[in-house]
């Protein structure tokens, strides 16, 4: 990763992925643990992917393994919040892709944390990398700020 991991807003992403907080989210301290918001990134993309017909977790030949990750924290969440993820496609490469995501709070337009993570895509049974198909990369395109 390079460079600092800026706050967005709600206007800087083109897709939202609704995600309840658990009363098992909060740690002692009274808010959302960090690991968390790992497992949020990781349902919003793959949700998001799932949804749309891009990815097949059973049968699908192509898998998405996460190569790299990062979060920046801004301000707390704690259950009962209401979380949505923003996602959007930073970088396109031949098998991997840079997917950045915004949490925000309840209503809030400044995200609560901005994370990111790539996924490099391989083929299920040997684990090498594949290069990303035309109807993916549209997709993957289209998310593109």
């Amino acid at each position: 990763m390079t460079g600092t991991i800026e706050r967005t807003k709600r206007s800087d992403y083109r897709r939202f992925q609704a995600i309840s907080t658990r009363w098992m989210d909060n740690d002692v301290y009274g808010h959302v643990n960090n690991v968390v918001y790992y497992s949020w990134f990781d349902t919003a993309v793959n949700r998001l992917l799932v949804v749309n017909g891009l990815l097949d977790i059973h049968n699908g030949k192509t898998i998405g393994l996460v190569a790299e990750t990062g979060c920046r924290y801004f301000a707390p969440t704690a259950f009962p919040d209401e979380i949505q993820a923003g996602v959007r496609v930073a970088h396109v490469g031949t098998s991997s892709v840079r997917y950045e995501i915004g949490l925000f709070r309840n209503n809030e337009e400044d995200a609560a944390a901005v994370g990111h993570f790539v996924h490099v895509y391989v083929d299920r049974d040997s684990k090498r990398p594949v290069a990303v198909d035309d109807r993916m990369r549209g997709f993957l395109e289209s998310l593109k700020t």
